[in-house]
């Protein structure tokens, strides 16, 4: 059956066409600078993945020691030209995906996309480095098609991926505040307006920040600690306020994410919060918050 779970930042595990698939997988508590503020994950949300599909070449989402992680006979499929970099930093079975290219992985079939985001390992502020373009893909497995956009900003073409079942969109990212090539919790709400899936997954939110910055003085540490929890909120406020038809499931890192429309429990039995277009978010029964505190 096919399974949808919310592992942080741009991180989800997939169960499609009889294959696991992990997106930009981060798997380490640390990642530099940033710190994982939610739980750690469990080997089995990644140990036995068969494909990885890496959307772009910025650490947060090539995670080499996450690749490294991983069994050496995993895809790990790449935007076009970052291969050989890769294979040279020990990852083994590395492939390489353009735009508008599609792979086969059993029953599964992934399409990249277009993403308007930098394609440079440093960028956008440096262009030294590796350079590749920044994907999204279109998986298609088991009468569903999702798209994983990975970084984004709106784009010519995003109402034009064709009946979509599931998206996948970022709301944010890890700081105080976003550079270019990103979505924002409103920017998104308009991507949802062209996209129009059935189902609307936040993510790129409440996972990562910089060691430290929460409890920063002067109300920084508050911002920070907000913004750890309130991009999805906002996401599906302004959705609303755009009238979507998609329903909105907002799932803590760690959460499974029914594809069939019924509630998720989360690894302690915390619902995540559903927001469907005739009615208003249905609240976690614990009323917490997955900021830290």
């Amino acid at each position: 059956m096919p399974a949808l779970r919310f592992l942080g930042h741009s991180t989800a595990r997939l169960e499609l066409g009889g294959r696991v698939v992990l997106t930009d997988p981060v798997l380490t508590p640390k990642v530099s600078l940033l710190r994982r503020m939610v739980p750690p994950l469990r080997p089995e949300d990644w140990a036995d993945a068969d494909l990885v599909l890496v959307s772009h070449l910025h650490g947060d989402h090539l995670h080499l020691p996450s690749l490294r992680m991983l069994r050496p006979d995993t895809r790990v499929v790449v935007p076009r030209g970052a291969g050989e970099w890769v294979r040279r930093r020990g990852v083994q079975r590395v492939e390489e995906i353009d735009v508008g290219q599609t792979i086969v992985d059993g029953g599964l079939r992934v399409t990249a996309t277009f993403a308007e985001h930098s394609g440079h390992r440093w960028g956008p502020r440096s262009t030294r480095g590796p350079q590749a373009p920044a994907l999204g893909h279109v998986l298609e497995a088991d009468g569903l098609r999702i798209y994983a956009s990975g970084d984004t900003d709106l784009f010519d073409g995003m109402g034009s991926l064709g009946d979509l079942d599931v998206a996948l969109l970022p709301v944010w990212g890890w700081g105080p505040n976003l550079g270019e090539g990103h979505l924002d919790p409103e920017r998104a709400a308009v991507a949802l307006d062209l996209l129009r899936p059935r189902l609307a997954v936040p993510v790129h939110w409440g996972t990562l920040a910089v060691a430290g910055l929460t409890r920063a003085p002067a109300g920084h540490g508050a911002n920070m600690r907000a913004l750890l929890h309130d991009p999805p909120h906002r996401f599906a406020a302004a959705a609303a306020r755009h009238g979507t038809t998609s329903r909105i499931t907002i799932a803590r890192p760690g959460q499974d994410v029914p594809l069939d429309g019924s509630r998720p429990d989360g690894p302690n039995g915390t619902p995540a919060q559903t927001h469907r277009p005739d009615g208003p978010l249905v609240p976690p029964s614990d009323g917490g918050s997955e900021g830290p505190g």
